[in-house]
């Protein structure tokens, strides 16, 4: 959008497309109760339309929904005829009527009583006021007809109605959903709300059943604020009605046939949830602070981001549950979570938007802090993903564990700019549920109401829980430095639990003495180290969960055949080329499908994408490998090598070859993604933490691109096995080489990911060749190794003339490590070593071709982590007068692998019996940017690199 087309009246085109009817409705309403309340722009607009007679639609509307609904129930027998006089449009006082039920659909959640602390007293609102609807006291004893309220009644007095829409909108639980554009959703949500929150009432188990959950949810922290006095633990107190709605979210769950229960949440509960509701032993976690338990292996966690599994029972019978590991950058885990549940959904055949299946068969539960959810990006991207074919997980309920404090921040100007944490669910229309967490029956209809929406609709919804931080942001921290009137009323507040037992002793459903034993027990099973989560199962169903043992405990070895058979791959690229009848392609890919069928048959060398694909028609067929490749535009390929999805120019429908491979072949995938690389990185990071056998790959659109993801790596792709011992064998594309294309387009910065190297935690290649990532591919999913590979992919070297390979080095070989002198010479003449790595490799030898160098020899090395040493002092040793060892590289000399590589090329080559010395490196000059944006200065740094790396001046190059 642009300046130019702007209309007369300040207005542009796209606002007013039918699209944004629903905003410019909206729009409208205000301008009729406040005309100052909208831009002036739309002032000037509606004004020109706007009728002297003109009504708030919204009430309008209403009154024909329900004149059409009584129709209908006519049609289909109903023995009530309505009336003129029930539905009268022209009579003021029953379209007044109207409007006020619609404004408490739609505003009841601003007058609720949701803060337990009371600090924020909300402002009267308006329009759930009699007069703002024309209407007084003398119209509460009025009968009004009610058939679109869902009560079991037709009509009832102006009061009745009132107090059922105080007591359903206004009450201990705020619910926003008008904001829902599906018609269907708003209605089912009336319907719950109407039709229950009014009048339910929990029966006496269920109530006791609450109690012993809050008893254990303030036990633990009781128990170990004693035990451990001051030391850090982020402890529930002021939100205990989380581990009741926890546990009732998971047993409903049960009871609609859930399997799987995956949770992702950060510090705040987190150990209370782990024993109360994962069945951790409480002993076990009292070694850990007691610095008993030290990692057998690697750096560990602390015990607050640990994650953990086990196995509960519910009304559906057995499931597994499991705890996402989490690090300190709290909302992360929400999108690797997620990736975690899509993997678990496929594994058992119920993939969302597949043959009618909905995903009830693995549930996402997330857990966030409200600044957190308000304040970090990847929430939306997370949210964004939330309904896309590749992402979709069939719904997620979201708790917001809202302390309505972050770390110090308490301020709403300096938290966020909405009105609640929660504003940025509305982007994919989810209903959001405020609920005071000092009322826990209040938040157990809302746990209900949760997962009764997402079993229905198959979307994400959201539990506000209105509490407080009883403590600091740590047990340690003073929290009244900077809160001192919040933590003023805290010290004076009852605990949740103890509201809750004087609620109930005042009902009759128990007395103190019995509350008192609820808690001494609890305290005992404590004492005696036993498990305390009500459901646990003690010898778990394994098939509920994979086994990962065969990836486990493997030295990271380089060498694995991967060849296959010549036939096989011939045969594969026949199939790959075929494609449905009637199925007309575009001029160029109908061309690029017959030279790739050439190459596949061995007729022509294959380039960069025929390889790749032949990788993985290998992988889903032979080996029964999924296949899995997201990213941006990763079906064609940002540089139009893959092709992997085809087009039909006829109609727009899609085919993928590799679908198609045989009857019998695993899963394979491309999907393109949002334009997201953090939530994206990181579900693809949970998906492949979850199916050990596949193999899942995300590429970068441009290499530089894995910026917006560098919490991931460093968080998990790169130390989550040491931190953890979470094994995850993703494999990450990332475009990399120096063509002129400026300093966001060159580099995948290969030196950070080199820099996190260590512990053989991930595989750094460098591939030059097509057959060289072939064998890397299949080497990544059939050796029984799950470690991250970090692929540094080529640009122009798809199509290069000197970067192909023979179907003969894909059939037979494996992954080389390092690529020797692929020139004939003689070794005794060489007295010049060039090591390099990528693109620049070929522009080295097409020079010392030109010039003919006889005493240059260059050798590649293809991994960088972990280095191949003994591989690459063999290749040194070949040349007995070698007198200079130069590592040459297109990127600046602070960035690329120089730094990395700088002490081991001394240690491997000082101390070796050899005349040759390391020679200072050849690279661009140190750069604060990746590489420059001027064409010119580009070619004459590439001229003057490659010069230097052959030893020769610039004058010398042809």
């Amino acid at each position: 959008m642009n300046s130019t087309t702007k209309q007369a009246d300040g207005l542009v085109h796209s606002e007013l497309a039918a699209d944004n009817a629903y905003y410019i409705e909206a729009l409208y309403e205000r301008f009729l109760d406040d005309p100052n309340s909208v831009d002036s722009d739309w002032q000037d607009y509606f004004k020109q339309y706007q009728s002297p007679n003109d009504a708030k639609h919204n009430a309008i509307q209403d009154q024909f929904l329900l004149l059409a609904r009584n129709q209908t129930a006519n049609k289909g027998g109903s023995s009530k005829t309505t009336t003129s006089t029930e539905i009268d449009c022209a009579d003021p006082k029953q379209m007044g009527v109207q409007q006020l039920i619609s404004a408490y659909r739609r505003r009841g959640h601003r007058h609720a009583n949701l803060d337990p602390l009371g600090l924020h007293p909300r402002p009267e609102v308006e329009d759930l006021t009699l007069a703002y609807h024309n209407l007084s006291e003398a119209d509460l004893d009025t009968i009004y007809p009610t058939n679109d309220l869902n009560i079991g009644k037709t009509e009832a007095p102006l009061r009745e109605i009132i107090e059922i829409m105080e007591r359903v909108y206004c009450s201990y639980i705020g619910v926003e959903y008008m904001h829902v554009t599906s018609s269907t959703e708003k209605r089912w949500m009336e319907k719950y709300l109407e039709s229950n929150l009014g009048y339910i009432e929990f029966d006496k188990e269920k109530r006791l059943s609450i109690l012993e959950r809050l008893t254990a949810a303030e036990g633990l922290e009781k128990y170990l604020a004693r035990k451990y006095t001051g030391v850090k633990r982020f402890g529930l107190e002021g939100g205990e009605s989380f581990i009741p709605a926890v546990d009732e979210i998971i047993q409903r769950a049960g009871g609609y046939g859930t399997k799987e229960m995956v949770i992702g949440m950060a510090h705040r509960g987190r150990l209370n949830l782990l024993v109360n509701i994962l069945g951790k032993n409480p002993a076990d976690l009292f070694d850990e602070f007691d610095g008993k338990v030290q990692p057998e292996k690697g750096s560990g966690d602390v015990k607050y981001h640990n994650g953990y599994s086990s196995n509960v029972m519910t009304p559906g019978g057995e499931a597994h549950l499991a705890l996402a590991f989490n690090p300190s950058h709290l909302e992360i885990v929400a999108p690797v979570l997620q990736g975690s549940v899509r993997a678990r959904q496929v594994r058992r055949n119920d993939q969302p938007g597949f043959s009618g299946k909905d995903g009830n068969s693995v549930l996402p539960i997330v857990v966030h802090g409200d600044a957190a959810f308000a304040g970090q990006g990847v929430v939306q991207e997370t949210f964004q993903m939330s309904q896309t074919r590749a992402y979709t997980t069939g719904g997620t309920v979201h708790i917001v564990i809202n302390n309505q404090v972050g770390f110090t921040t308490s301020r709403q100007e300096d938290l966020r700019s909405t009105e609640y944490c929660t504003d940025v669910a509305k982007m994919v229309h989810a209903p959001i549920l405020h609920v005071n967490g000092d009322d826990p029956e209040s938040v157990i209809f809302a746990a209900q109401l949760a997962l009764d929406y997402r079993h229905e609709f198959d979307k994400d919804i959201i539990i506000d829980l209105f509490c407080y931080r009883r403590n600091g942001h740590n047990e340690a921290d003073e929290p009244s430095a900077t809160q001192p009137l919040m933590y003023a009323v805290i010290k004076k507040l009852p605990t949740t639990r103890t509201i809750y037992i004087n609620k109930l002793i005042e009902a009759g459903v128990i007395t103190s003495e019995d509350a008192t034993k609820y808690e001494d027990e609890y305290r005992e099973s404590l004492d005696r180290g036993e498990y305390v989560a009500n459901s646990l199962v003690s010898e778990p169903n394994e098939k509920l969960f994979v086994d990962w043992t065969p990836y486990l405990g493997h030295d990271l070895v380089d060498d694995w055949e991967t060849g296959v058979d010549i036939d096989k791959l011939k045969t594969y690229g026949r199939r790959m080329a075929e494609v449905p009848e009637d199925f007309k392609l575009q001029r160029q890919v109908q061309k690029m499908m017959e030279q790739r069928l050439a190459m596949q048959t061995g007729e022509e060398p294959l380039n960069w994408g025929a390889a790749e694909t032949l990788a993985y028609a290998s992988l889903v067929d032979n080996d029964e490998v999924l296949v899995r490749i997201t990213g941006e535009d990763v079906g064609r390929g940002t540089f139009s090598h893959r092709h992997s999805e085809i087009f039909n120019i006829n109609d727009g429908s899609m085919y993928v070859p590799l679908a198609h491979i045989s009857e019998t072949q695993a899963r394979f995938a491309t999907y393109n993604s949002l334009l997201s690389e953090e939530a994206v990185l990181a579900f693809e990071y949970g998906y492949a933490t979850t199916v050990p056998n596949a193999l899942i790959i995300w590429e970068a659109q441009f290499g530089d691109f894995v910026n917006g993801a560098q919490v991931v790596i460093d968080q998990f792709i790169s130390s989550g096995e040491t931190k953890w011992q979470r094994v995850c064998g993703l494999t990450m594309l990332l475009p990399h080489g120096y063509e002129g294309q400026g300093p966001e387009h060159s580099s995948a910065r290969l030196e950070r990911f080199l820099q996190l190297c260590a512990e053989d935690n991930m595989q750094v290649i460098t591939p030059t060749t097509p057959a060289q990532i072939f064998h890397a591919l299949r080497r990544q999913a059939i050796r029984p190794i799950r470690k991250p590979l970090i692929v540094m992919s080529p640009k122009s070297l798809l199509r290069h003339k000197l970067a192909t390979s023979h179907l003969e080095e894909l059939a037979n070989g494996k992954f080389e490590t390092i690529l020797p002198e692929m020139d004939e010479q003689n070794a005794d003449n060489i007295t010049r070593l060039v090591l390099c790595g990528g693109k620049v490799y070929y522009d080295l030898l097409e020079q010392r071709r030109e010039l003919g160098l006889e005493h240059v020899a260059i050798v590649r090395i293809e991994q960088l982590y972990p280095l191949p040493e003994a591989r690459l002092i063999s290749e040194i040793e070949k040349y007995s007068n070698l007198k200079e060892i130069v590592w040459t590289q297109e990127e600046p000399l602070n960035q690329g692998a120089w730094y990395y590589l700088a002490p081991h090329m001394f240690r491997i080559v000082v101390p070796h019996p050899t005349k040759a010395k390391v020679m200072e490196p050849v690279a661009r000059p140190p750069s604060a940017a990746p590489a420059t944006g001027s064409p010119k200065l580009h070619a004459q740094q590439q001229r003057e690199l490659v010069a230097k790396g052959l030893g020769v001046s610039v004058d010398e190059l042809s």
